[in-house]
């Protein structure tokens, strides 16, 4: 199981991080920013293998292709600006992470525009 390498290799990090941070927090960092990206890495298989099953199964649904790939972009920017936040947490600099949250909601609120708008048009149309 997948999960349970993670696990260990998050918590021998941890540990190794704890010890770290006294001494040499610039490496403690550095550790925690290489694990998350070893992580993510490993992950990019599953999400391109839901991305391609939603895909798919937007396909049958006859759903427009503009309007998955734009929840696609909204869910990688709430991951990317989770993942970047919590750097920015780990290295205590918790107001950059406000940022990058502020920042990622209003992208977010831009993108998902279009869709509301297509809603809209709908609930339009259903009214007499």
């Amino acid at each position: 199981m997948e999960i349970i390498q993670i696990v260990g290799l998050c918590i021998v990090t941890t540990i190794l991080v704890v010890l770290l941070r006294e001494d040499r927090p610039e490496i403690a960092l550095q550790m925690s920013i290489i694990v998350g990206a070893i992580i993510f890495l490993r992950m990019i298989d599953q999400i391109l293998a839901v991305i391609e099953y939603l895909r798919e199964l937007s396909l049958r649904a006859n759903i427009n292709n503009l309007y998955i790939s734009t929840v696609f972009k909204i869910i990688g920017i709430a991951y990317i600006a989770e993942f970047g936040s919590q750097i920015c947490k780990d290295a205590g600099s918790h107001a950059i992470a406000s940022k990058i949250e502020f920042g990622a909601k209003i992208l977010i609120l831009v993108l998902s525009l279009p869709l509301l708008m297509a809603v809209m048009d709908m609930v339009i149309r259903i009214l007499p």
